[in-house]
């Protein structure tokens, strides 16, 4: 909206601006222009990368104190992406690990943080003073904190909307079946507003069809592939198409490539594969005690 503002507003201008003033104004556009785009290919570029670095090193610099914890046998990665609400985009980072995880919010039965819920003072327990009413809604409830962050620690978090954002509650299960459920679901609606973004791009890029009742007849066939695509799960379910350009287009479209893409992107390696050579093979590294230099030289080196 406010692009399409700044390019109407412009072009007011150069409508009613003098000949050199409109070709001053056209340079200083394309000047800005390119500008913008080498400072988004040098971010995009940046984190252009997949499995690769040290999750420990990476964060080192940025956060020492959190860097410290990344311990191998934690098996955590860390993700970046660009975002943002302003151009030139800000580079943002979310710790993951694959490891199973015991949340303790999910499975105590209270929030012991609380003041109401912690034990009460001599004060209350012998004058007769009321005590705050137990209250259970927070029972089993799990708070996600672990947000996607500003690689620069300058700006706090009132100021970052994105750390905001990020910070939402999400809702947990206590039962692993019903999660399970929940991610195929989650699943389920990307899928189709993926494919639903994805076409109604596509078809603001062709050109209009000639035949109005064709474009019907595709519009209709669109809406019965999601209706499958939400009752079925997959798009292999559905029935036959009425029109041949829409199933070849379909075809095309491939979900789970596109998201196997998306998360390895601008990812870094696991921390358990930065483990030394004596500790990832401790059996090995004592049977080589005692043996000449040379040959636990070889070691390291086939390692």
């Amino acid at each position: 909206m406010c692009s399409t503002s700044c390019s109407l507003e412009a072009e007011g201008v150069l409508g009613e601006a003098e000949p050199h003033q409109r070709a001053a104004l056209i340079i200083q556009r394309a000047w800005r222009r390119h500008v913008d785009t080498r400072v988004y290919a040098y971010l995009k570029g940046t984190i252009s990368f997949r499995y690769h670095g040290d999750p420990r090193a990476l964060l080192k610099s940025v956060n020492p104190r959190e860097a410290a914890l990344l311990d191998a046998a934690a098996g955590v990665y860390i993700r970046f992406r660009l975002g943002g609400v302003r151009f030139p985009p800000s580079i943002y980072y979310k710790i993951f690990t694959h490891r199973p995880i015991v949340d303790m919010c999910a499975n105590s039965p209270k929030d012991y943080t609380l003041p109401g819920h912690k034990c009460p003072v001599p004060r209350q327990t012998h004058n007769g003073l009321p005590l705050i009413p137990e209250n259970r809604s927070t029972w089993y409830r799990r708070v996600e904190n672990n947000g996607w962050r500003l690689l620069s620690g300058k700006l706090g978090p009132l100021s970052n909307p994105v750390e905001l954002d990020a910070d939402k509650k999400m809702e947990f299960h206590h039962c692993k079946l019903q999660r399970r459920r929940d991610l195929e679901q989650r699943r389920r609606k990307r899928k189709i507003e993926w494919m639903r973004q994805m076409y109604n791009h596509g078809r603001h890029l062709q050109a209009p069809a000639v035949d109005p009742e064709e474009a019907v007849l595709v519009e209709r066939a669109l809406q019965g592939m999601i209706q499958d695509v939400e009752r079925c799960g997959t798009a292999n379910h559905s029935s036959d198409w009425e029109v041949d350009e829409l199933q070849e287009w379909t075809t095309v479209l491939n979900f789970e490539d596109y998201m196997t893409e998306w998360t390895s992107l601008a990812l870094s390696h696991s921390s358990e594969h930065f483990i030394a050579p004596q500790q990832r093979f401790p059996h090995l590294h004592r049977r080589n005690i005692g043996v000449n230099s040379q040959a636990g030289s070889s070691f390291e080196d086939g390692d």
